[in-house]
């Protein structure tokens, strides 16, 4: 089977590490030949380069672009593809106005975000959706929300993403964050890693911490990843209200397996999650979470899971409370890090997401007997 991954912005997030995966796991095993094609360059671009699977740049310069779906009529011809899959409105929309010049090639589209369409791009959905053959919700929430939005959601199952555990497993290297951050071994170290923008909740994290610091007596310190244009923001809210002794910013980094593994708690901020895929790479590396109770959130963190703490967004006290119990409570810390280990090795294993992906890759080509997933409620089995 040939899969097109068709993708706007080649970058360096969640998205991008997403493609990655199922082209890399589906290439490695002989179930697809991978094809990539992109709008706007990135690191991704590299990354495919360097697995041999062939890219190809097209402009996309809106989401009814008629000289971009042509273009990908034309590119699907040439590489003789059978699945087109997308990741976000615009490159989906042109995949499926593409059908008009290459009506046999299959679309299907995974959805990234919990977002309500606002009025227009719901009417076009409806529209478009009889040229869509197969949608994936990373989280319960986002199927519901894409049924609100337009969608078929007959064609619409529920796959969470997942992660390779013993890639992301401790090795015989010690991890040695707190050194560079010249900490003592019994300072407790949360990390929290992600972009610096206004829905991850890095103000409210702050104040947060203020609160923490007026609970407890034990010493803690936060490592921030990542960068974005709130960074310089909230560096200066940090050194307005007195935390620089209690808060680093590493800036951006690649060695998230080095943070993870020198940590003790993966904190989550964010107002707008689906599924997080650094919270579950956290998890397979054995921190125990806490995370806010947005998106598809508490499809990680439950009962079920039993890998920590859910919190109420842009509540400060309410997370001070969490970090303190995980702060002052080793009972509870070591039975969420197993929690983490365990949920990371069964329900958000890559294998599992590889498997129902290329499942729907199957049915939408006729090639599987297996009609959609009739669990409505969760996952597809």
């Amino acid at each position: 089977m040939r899969v097109l991954y068709l993708l706007n912005f080649a970058g360096k997030a969640g998205t991008e590490r997403y493609v990655e995966t199922l082209a890399r796991t589906l290439k490695e095993q002989g179930r697809i030949t991978p094809f990539f094609a992109y709008h706007v360059d990135g690191l991704l671009v590299r990354r495919m380069e360097e697995m041999g699977v062939p890219t190809r740049q097209i402009v996309m310069q809106s989401r009814f672009d008629q000289k971009a779906a042509q273009a990908v009529a034309e590119l699907c011809r040439e590489w003789e593809i059978d699945v087109i899959h997308t990741h976000y409105l615009r490159e989906n929309y042109i995949a499926m106005l593409s059908k008009k010049w290459n009506p046999a090639v299959k679309v299907v589209y995974t959805s990234h975000f919990v977002q309500a369409d606002n009025w227009y791009t719901r009417i076009s959905n409806r529209v478009l959706s009889p040229r869509q053959d197969g949608v994936i919700a990373v989280c319960n929430i986002g199927k519901t929300q894409l049924v609100k939005n337009g969608l078929d959601p007959e064609k619409i199952r529920v796959v969470f993403n997942g992660v390779d555990p013993q890639q992301w497993s401790q090795t015989e290297q010690s991890a040695t964050l707190k050194a560079e951050l010249g900490l003592e071994p019994e300072v407790f170290c949360m990390l929290c890693a992600s972009r610096f923008a206004d829905d991850k909740g890095h103000a409210y994290l702050v104040d947060s911490i203020a609160r923490l610091k007026q609970k407890t007596d034990r010493p803690f310190h936060l490592a921030l990843a990542g960068d974005g244009p709130l960074q310089e923001q909230i560096k200066q809210k940090v050194q307005d209200m007195g935390l620089g002794s209690e808060i680093t910013f590493l800036g951006f980094r690649e060695d998230m397996k080095h943070l993870f593994h020198g940590s003790d708690l993966y904190v989550n901020s964010s107002r707008h999650e689906a599924l997080s895929f650094l919270i579950v790479e956290a998890m397979a590396s054995g921190l125990p979470v806490i995370a806010t109770d947005m998106g598809g959130n508490s499809d990680i963190v439950n009962e079920e899971t039993g890998c920590g703490l859910l919190v109420e967004y842009n509540n400060p006290d309410s997370m001070a409370d969490a970090m303190k119990t995980m702060l002052e409570d080793p009972a509870v810390l070591e039975r969420c890090r197993e929690g983490a280990k365990r949920a990371a090795q069964t329900v958000f294993h890559v294998e599992r997401m590889v498997d129902r992906t290329y499942d729907l890759y199957d049915q939408v080509c006729g090639r599987a007997a297996e009609e959609s997933c009739p669990d409505k409620g969760g996952e597809c089995s």
